[in-house]
């Protein structure tokens, strides 16, 4: 019997199921793959915002990470919210023993503008993490952050300069018009544009919902152009059909 890929989701938990590890478990799960997990904060939030964070304590993190991986190898791993500095050191050795696709999706703000990281967490990210990461998917703010450049198709491609093999960057936090663009980096002078229709409403996992897919296409075998444009079509459809079972954020579902 063949297995399906094993993607590895490293991530928050979020008890709205919007986004965080539930979303890259969902969205795993129906592309094919099968899921695992390494929960790196808990939160307290609803569809509105983040109010807490607590962190998973990096000794206890770093245990289960290695009994874990002492038992399964992934094809792919997707790291989205970090919850603290104090992780980046076992995230690494992870994943310089790794060498499968990874997609980074930096998660550093919640949707209703919580602060999810620290200046410290943004600089060790940049330079520990990006050049281990095969695919990074930020947002135009996520981008302009991560290398403090206030230009957002300039901070991409600081980006690929500090090591990134490849950047997504998202445009739907910042779209105005009717159409969202995104924009894929691959250091060849020759940034791809994807458009797609600007959907009414505000959605709360867009963002964990495209990464984890980009990371289940790799793990299948699509190279990085094809996995981020079939991971971009696997989201628009999931917020096409997206509920709002809140009062804040409408929430994407992901069931092909």
């Amino acid at each position: 019997m063949k297995h399906p890929p094993c993607i590895l989701c490293i991530g928050g938990h979020d008890p709205t199921g919007g986004a965080g590890l539930q979303a890259d478990i969902e969205t795993v799960t129906v592309l094919g793959g099968q899921a695992m997990s390494l929960v790196t904060a808990l939160t307290a939030q609803d569809t509105h915002n983040v109010a807490s964070l607590l962190p998973t304590p990096a000794d206890f993190f770093t245990a289960a990470a290695e009994r874990l991986l002492r038992d399964i190898t992934p094809d792919a791993i997707k790291i989205g919210l970090i919850g603290s500095v104090a992780l980046i050191p076992p995230l690494v050795q992870i994943l310089r023993g790794f060498p499968g696709p990874v997609v980074l999706d930096p998660v550093l703000a919640a949707g209703g503008g919580f602060d999810l990281s620290a200046v410290r967490l943004v600089e060790v990210m940049r330079e520990q993490l990006l050049p281990l990461a095969t695919l990074t998917t930020p947002n135009r703010a996520e981008a302009r952050r991560l290398a403090d450049n206030d230009d957002a198709a300039e901070a991409a491609q600081s980006l690929l300069h500090w090591g990134a093999d490849a950047v997504l960057l998202t445009g739907a936090d910042e779209a105005t018009g009717e159409v969202v663009t995104n924009h894929l980096y691959l250091g060849d002078g020759n940034p791809r544009a994807f458009r797609w229709p600007r959907l009414p409403h505000r959605y709360h996992g867009s963002g964990c919902t495209l990464a984890s897919a980009c990371a289940a296409y790799l793990a299948l075998g699509d190279d990085v152009i094809t996995a981020v444009n079939r991971a971009q079509g696997f989201t628009a459809g999931a917020l096409q059909v997206a509920n709002q079972p809140g009062g804040g954020q409408w929430l994407p579902w992901r069931r092909g």
